[in-house]
């Protein structure tokens, strides 16, 4: 392999590009590319509030930075029947990142999307803190430099052909897969693909288009994996043919982190049929049988002594008292002007995805193997070759799409479980979570308590302060790391911050001009098994915040739409909220019982508001009818998919604010199915929902995967505030348990 350093041409982008070429007749490049310096916007209010450090650097900024050092490993391959292939650094859970790539791809390439292949790369431990999916950075960060890659692979095609027949290259164009000369030759990149990779070869510097020059990017796209999901031929983890792999499940204890003691019927389970081994590992006993159906029988019949967990005294009550004694206190006191206080409490909430946690393993003597969904793969496998006792290059980990993750991918317990299991019985197994297991031993977002206080006088806001108690947030998973590295160069003296405390701030922000604005966390240990959920802190923090501003607006005598704009920080920031509320026609009027809710958020670069409509008129089943979203994320890269990302957000906030919580007892969820654990169904959806994607606002994409829950959820409580004349105040708002849970 020879590699080539190609410069760029005087006022060119300032990100830069290292080709690696292969003598054979396929195409490889990678890139490099360098974070740019993002400034925050300015605004004017009458008591103006100073920029939050995520104004200054978002958490999406220190992805960008982490992994710039290793950005230049993306591969994408020409190959002689002209079809294009792009190792994606990343997973795809059924965020739409597939399709996006191909659009950045074939935008870049002049080829048909159609013609292009994005395959999941394996873990990759070179990339370092490159190959992490998470916090909406996917398409930010990867924007420059896949598009650097296939204008790279652009320009080596051109200067093939150029050379074949003699012409400048800075005379042919590209179009539809195929180099063009003015004579009305055409070559097809097939042709050119073992030319084009010729090391000698002279290339003129390649530079992206211009936003103006696309074609493809900024137009909706459908996904290029629908059909293969809808048809039933995508294939996830457990539907591998991985030679000699059998079905095993794990018998779990009653309790978060309970620990095998003894089993009493260990030699009948086994001679159970269909049984081919029953094996202790530290989360349980895995039974591995020649069906899912056998191993399931086996695991049921299973008589096993557990030993205590860390949370075995833990139950609602407790867990709630003690966030509200870690409340940190408020500053400002309240004594000469009017104020606004408000407490809110959010439960504890599964990930849920369609698929549950699964992972294939095949570990041998000398050498692993490992499939599974991992957003974290690097993290992964270095952690399951040191549980193995192996060096990590006798590791392999495959990255294989998943089906949903909402942040529950980032923790890799079922394919760590999976090599245990392996190693102990000998033989390859896939592991698979019950839906049982899954909502009552996956991780989950953390319950949280929040106090807030609005001081204002003469109708402007003068404070605003929140304090956020949550559950500690589990990091495990290579997010700590990336943190960790990036933190010394943190503005603000942020770098000296906990890891909570840095994430907590990268994200949190608030998008208003409230005089002296403070949030501030603090994380509580509980014991029980946490992870990031869609929006981190966002979705409740800033959730809460949307309802006081509308608390806020009533108090002062103001519609809640128009208190907004008038506090909102930038034109940008007015522009959605124009958006939302003039599609959605706010002010209406409503029958009683019947109201509108409007809502705001900001992160990672992107802005979006939520109008929404309810109808509490039925007690026992209050439904959102109407939703109406504008989002602005700079530069949309495929709107279509932009809108399923806002959609699944409100689903999201439709769920964990009006039912979908889990109760926590004695160390364990009482929820263990879809049937208990209230996520929104068809009939809870509304039946008219319009995403307004606002076009190119930026020359780059924000982020957009975080997004969409905050606004919803205020929109949401917002509205059943007016219907009702309640104020919401702990979510879900209607959490009985209105079911008989599973055995423990």
């Amino acid at each position: 392999m020879t590699g080539l350093r190609a410069t760029n041409p005087a006022g060119s982008s300032r990100r830069s590009f290292l080709t690696h070429l292969v003598a054979a007749p396929t195409l490889a490049l990678v890139t490099r590319a360098v974070a740019d310096a993002l400034a925050p916007q300015s605004a004017h209010a009458v008591v103006p509030s100073l920029p939050a450090i995520a104004d200054v650097i978002d958490l999406g900024d220190l992805f960008i930075l982490a992994g710039a050092p290793t950005s230049a490993l993306l591969a994408l391959a020409v190959e002689a029947d002209g079809t294009v292939r792009f190792r994606l650094p990343r997973e795809e859970v059924g965020q739409g990142l597939t399709t996006a790539v191909a659009l950045l791809v074939a935008e870049e390439l002049d080829t048909p999307p159609a013609d292009v292949r994005v395959e999941l790369d394996d873990a990759r431990p070179e990339l370092f803190f490159n190959q992490l999916t998470g916090s909406s950075n996917s398409i930010r960060s990867l924007y420059g430099p896949v598009r650097q890659c296939a204008a790279t692979a652009r320009a080596r095609l051109v200067a093939a052909a150029a050379r074949r027949w003699q012409l400048p290259p800075h005379s042919l164009t590209t179009a539809d897969g195929a180099v063009r000369a003015p004579d009305g030759r055409t070559a097809r990149y097939g042709e050119l693909a073992a030319a084009a990779a010729d090391p000698a070869l002279v290339v003129p510097a390649a530079t992206p288009k211009k936003a103006a020059q696309h074609t493809l990017v900024g137009r909706p796209a459908n996904r290029i994996d629908a059909r293969a999901m809808v048809t039933g031929a995508q294939q996830y983890t457990l539907d591998l043919d991985v030679p000699g792999a059998k079905p095993c499940v794990l018998r779990r204890p009653p309790s978060f982190g309970g620990t095998v003691v003894s089993v009493a019927n260990l030699a009948a389970v086994r001679a159970m049929p269909g049984v081919l081994d029953v094996v202790t590992v530290p989360t349980g006993v895995a039974v591995v049988a020649e069906t899912f159906g056998q191993a399931i029988d086996a695991k049921s019949a299973l008589r096993v002594t557990w030993g205590p967990g860390p949370a075995d005294r833990l139950s609602d009550p407790e867990i709630r008292a003690g966030l509200r004694a870690a409340t940190a206190p408020l500053v400002v006191p309240p004594l000469l002007t009017p104020h606004v206080d408000a407490e809110f409490d959010f439960a504890f909430v599964s990930h849920a995805p369609m698929e549950t946690n699964c992972a294939v393993a095949d570990v041998r003597a000398d050498r692993a193997e490992i499939w599974s969904g991992l957003k974290s793969p690097i993290v992964a496998r270095q952690t399951i070759a040191a549980e193995l006792g192996l060096p990590v290059d006798r590791v392999t980990v495959h990255v294989v799409q998943a089906g949903g993750s909402f942040g529950r991918r980032l923790f890799f317990d079922a394919a760590l479980e999976a090599a245990r299991v392996s190693k102990a019985c000998r033989r390859p197994v896939k592991v698979m979570w019950t839906r049982v297991d899954d909502t009552r031993h996956g991780r989950m977002r953390p319950a949280t308590h929040h106090k807030i206080r609005a001081t204002h006088l003469l109708g402007e806001v003068l404070s605003f302060e929140h304090r956020v108690a949550a559950a500690e947030t589990d990091f495990r998973h290579g997010l700590g790391e990336i943190i960790t590295a990036t933190a010394a160069h943190l503005p603000l003296g942020i770098g000296n911050a906990t890891l909570a405390q840095t994430l907590f701030h990268t994200t949190v922000k608030s998008p208003y001009h409230f005089g002296l604005t403070t949030q501030v966390l603090t994380e509580v240990p509980t014991g029980i098994p946490t992870g990031s959920w869609r929006s981190v802190y966002s979705a409740n923090t800033r959730g809460a915040e949307e309802i006081v501003v509308d608390e806020l607006a009533a108090r002062t005598g103001r519609d809640p739409y128009r208190f907004r704009r008038a506090f909102l920080k930038t034109d940008a920031q007015r522009a959605v909220l124009d958006k939302a509320a003039t599609e959605g026609r706010w002010g209406r009027t409503m029958p009683p019982g019947c109201a509108q809710g409007i809502a705001f958020h900001e992160e990672y670069k992107s802005r979006t508001a939520c109008l929404v409509e309810i109808d509490t008129r039925d007690p026992q089943h209050i439904r959102v009818t109407k939703a109406v979203i504008a989002v602005d994320v700079g530069l949309p890269v495929n709107p279509r998919g932009l809108e399923a990302q806002m959609i699944g957000g409100l689903t999201d906030a439709l769920s964990t604010t009006l039912r979908a919580g889990l109760h926590i007892d004695k160390g364990l969820p009482l929820e263990g199915s879809y049937s208990q654990f209230h996520w929104a169904q068809q009939r809870d959806t509304p039946r008219d929902v319009r995403v307004f994607v606002l076009p190119a606002t930026g020359e780059e994409p924000g982020g957009a995967g975080e997004l969409g829950v905050p606004a919803a959820v205020g929109a949401i409580a917002n509205a059943w505030a007016r219907a009702t004349g309640a104020k919401p105040r702990s979510f879900p708002l209607d959490f009985d348990v209105d079911f008989t849970p599973y055995p423990r």
